[in-house]
């Protein structure tokens, strides 16, 4: 998959796509469904997104939101079989009015032949643009429109309900919304390194920008993206602030069974299956390590059950 970070000076083979347009946080089953109708016969498969986020320029001091970062989403894609990603920057498209947008950006711009949105899509200064309004401008400009109902009639896939989902440590109806598990992706850091001394070395991801799932403790199914362990493992992860050990900075803490490696700077993409338990402090630390004995245990048994 090819990614234009720019509508201007776009190559020839890269225009005259079908393109899905949104933000496509999550790349739900919702998402799909309008990738679904964009495809055709004849003419590549590209997106129309934008970064960073419409909400991040919007509301700079919300709490983090998105679902997966830039890079989890294009990879995502990709296996959906999208050919070109057009990840535009959203200060320089916000300003523009519906007719520029259309005018500049999709049909000069992108070269686009066909255009899919949701029914609830808005665009344009003001977000004055509405599925009319580009139905009216691909008439005139060259482009043709198809606007999609959103997935799920009176309860519609959303990432807003899908995050809602997750806030309430209910990862399975996540994943049912999503069409995959939900993953966390990113690099292994450097941590405290408390977890090897208790018999649990873990793999350390940060969290930022991202939405966070209810804390606790998770079931989980782990990806090594890259390195000499590349494969898939099952595990068990913590996702919180370490109440034990007085830190407040949430990450996920990942311990991968009956697995021996460096895993420094390797990518892992990790899937929440099953909501364990909330974060709790023990009074000490044997305690601590029969909980996650018992975590363990019973994480092994729900994931050895999706194998069954």
């Amino acid at each position: 998959m090819r990614i234009f970070r720019d509508h201007r000076a776009i190559p020839t083979d890269a225009r005259g796509a079908s393109a899905a347009i949104g933000n496509f946080d999550g790349v739900h089953l919702g998402h799909r469904h309008v990738l679904d109708r964009a495809r055709r016969d004849g003419a590549p498969l590209a997106v129309v997104t934008f970064e960073p986020h419409p909400r991040e320029v919007f509301a700079p001091d919300a709490p983090p939101f998105r679902l997966m970062s830039p890079a989890a989403r294009a990879s995502r894609l990709a296996k959906l079989g999208v050919d070109t990603l057009f990840e535009l920057p959203f200060p320089e498209i916000a300003p523009l009015s519906a007719e520029a947008f259309m005018s500049n950006v999709l049909a000069d711009g992108l070269g686009l032949t066909h255009v899919v949105t949701g029914a609830d899509f808005r665009f344009g200064k003001g977000r004055a643009g509405d599925a009319a309004t580009l139905r009216d401008g691909g008439a005139r400009l060259g482009f043709d429109v198809t606007t999609v109902e959103l997935l799920g009639g009176n309860a519609p896939v959303s990432s807003t309900a899908i995050r809602t989902a997750l806030t309430e440590g209910r990862p399975r109806d996540a994943a049912q919304m999503l069409g995959h598990w939900h993953r966390i992706e990113g690099p292994v850091l450097h941590g405290e390194k408390r977890g090897r001394t208790l018999g649990y070395p873990t793999a350390n991801m940060a969290l930022d920008g991202l939405h966070l799932p209810r804390l606790g403790v998770y079931a989980v199914l782990v990806d090594i993206l890259d390195g000499p362990h590349a494969g898939s493992r099952h595990g068990v992860a913590s996702l919180g602030v370490r109440p034990m050990f007085g830190d407040n900075v949430p990450n996920l803490e990942t311990f991968l069974f009956d697995f021996t490696g460096d895993l420094y700077g390797a990518q892992l993409s990790v899937a929440l299956v099953d909501f364990l338990r909330p974060e709790a402090t023990f009074d000490g630390l044997a305690p601590l390590v029969a909980q996650m004995d018992a975590d363990s245990a019973r994480a092994r048994d729900l994931l050895a059950a999706l194998d069954a």
